[in-house]
């Protein structure tokens, strides 16, 4: 057996939080191996936020361009040229993938060589004790003390009979497509298929979307779930929801008919593709959890406790693969919580934390704190304050009046509990919600503060002014 390196710390994966932290680990003065078998940057990098926000402002200039009229301005006819928005897609990729390259190099130098990249798959044989099968062939043993899995998602793949002899396009492979697809049937109206469903649709194609459950965004409140589909249906996109796939099967001129069945019985879809978006799945199968002693839950997420260790002391996991919010901005907290109390000797822990998300579809809906579903399931004595986008002075003057802000408010302390902000820029709008959360304002605060006129944020005042009404 061959001799194995020892290092002070082993991180696999290279996310945000899995490049951060061994950088920080290093420049302490601890001997690191940094382990990636892809690309660096993980997924946000190299396959979601960066190339699917991209792509989703390229479909937003083409929508806006149909919609030129409304501002007086006449262009011609619209067309998508889809090999020029790939391009676009993978020049940025490639600026961001070699930023981080940039980064784990200027680490490297500044902790004198104790930072080790190595590029391979990493799998456990024993207890703090990982193999490698570097990329060039060769085998190598590592052993740590402390060792960080930052391994992440991959999309779920479909399971319906016939499956198997048709192509199934996932969140990855659609950002290759060199055409425009003339009817995209996609099966999930989580993120991936309502991002990818608009974004298909403005750059022309016919957009069908297959939903098990009654309504979208399961999650969300009732009024958000229909006020997401009512823009949808006005964008032209075919919802159908309490819907279920039940097989497809190839035709022969390269399309594709999915068979369901809804309260109104079976039904045959054709489309030119079909885009899997059911969810997505650990990459725990191979990583060798069991000899390593690390306790899985039953869809193979990695269990962890507040601070993130596992069920090994000593072995700790960050990031998506660990279950919970899969965003990136999570995987930097949970870098930020190891930091603080591996090397800080601090107390950080993951309980109590705001979780806020953006979906990117077009207005965004930006979301952060309980919903008004959830604080009324804990008994909360709430109050709703809510108005339509038209009422915001900002988004009648720029035409984008689709969508409300919505805040659940603490009707005896006024504190701000949550909100949902379905409108232009949302997501920038509930971040203004969340940092007021976080000092604890009530919301008098924003009620009675001064926004610039016209933003909107000045619609933040007219929100809170209708609990007073």
């Amino acid at each position: 057996m061959p001799q194995a390196t020892h290092y002070d710390a082993i991180v696999i994966g290279t996310s945000w939080g899995g490049r951060l932290l061994p950088t920080a680990i290093a420049q302490a003065g601890r001997r690191v191996a940094l382990i990636e078998r892809d690309y660096l940057g993980g997924t946000c990098v190299n396959t979601g936020c960066t190339p699917t926000k991209t792509m989703v402002a390229s479909a937003r200039v083409a929508h806006l361009a149909r919609r030129g009229a409304d501002y007086g301005v006449h262009t011609g006819p619209v067309s998508v040229d889809m090999q020029a928005v790939r391009r676009r897609k993978q020049g940025i990729v490639e600026g961001a993938r070699s930023g981080f390259g940039g980064l784990v190099e200027t680490a490297q130098a500044s902790a004198q060589q104790g930072l080790d990249l190595l590029l391979g798959e990493a799998y456990f044989i024993a207890p703090k004790t990982l193999e490698v099968r570097l990329a060039g062939g060769e085998t190598r043993q590592l052993t740590a003390p402390l060792i960080f899995l930052d391994v992440g998602l991959r999309p779920e793949p479909l399971t319906i009979p016939g499956v198997d002899r048709v192509s199934v396009l996932d969140s990855t492979s659609i950002m290759e497509l060199d055409t425009v697809p003339e009817h995209l049937l996609i099966i999930g109206s989580g993120y991936v298929g309502l991002e990818f469903g608009q974004m298909f649709r403005r750059f022309g194609s016919r957009v069908t979307i297959v939903q098990r459950h009654p309504r979208l965004l399961t999650r969300e409140d009732d009024d958000v779930s229909e006020g997401v589909a009512e823009i949808f249906r006005e964008e032209g996109i075919t919802l159908l929801t309490d819907t279920t796939p039940l097989r497809v099967e190839p035709l022969g001129d390269g399309r594709v008919q999915l068979t369901v069945r809804s309260p109104e019985g079976e039904r045959q879809l054709v489309g030119s593709y079909l885009l899997a978006a059911v969810g997505r799945i650990p990459n725990t199968e191979d990583l060798g959890a069991e000899a390593a002693g690390i306790q899985l839950d039953r869809e193979g997420y990695i269990q962890v406790n507040e601070q993130l260790e596992t069920s090994v002391p000593g072995v700790y996991a960050l990031g998506d693969a660990k279950g919970g919010p899969a965003f990136t901005h999570i995987t930097y907290d949970d870098f930020r919580i190891l930091r603080t109390n591996l090397l800080e000797r601090g107390g950080a822990s993951t309980l109590e934390r705001l979780v806020p998300y953006t979906i990117f579809i077009d207005p965004q809906l930006g979301r952060v704190g309980m919903s008004e579903d959830e604080a009324r399931t804990l008994g909360r004595n709430v109050r709703v304050a809510k108005i339509p986008m038209s009422a915001v002075p900002r988004a009648l003057e720029t035409g984008e009046t689709r969508g409300f802000m919505k805040a659940v408010v603490d009707a005896e302390t006024y504190q701000i509990l949550g909100c949902a902000i379905l409108g232009l820029e949302g997501g920038e709008i509930m971040a203004i919600m969340q940092v007021a959360m976080m000092g604890k304002l009530p919301y008098t605060a924003l009620k009675e503060g001064i926004f610039t006129h016209p933003t909107l944020a000045e619609g933040l005042n007219r929100l809170f002014m209708t609990l007073d009404a």
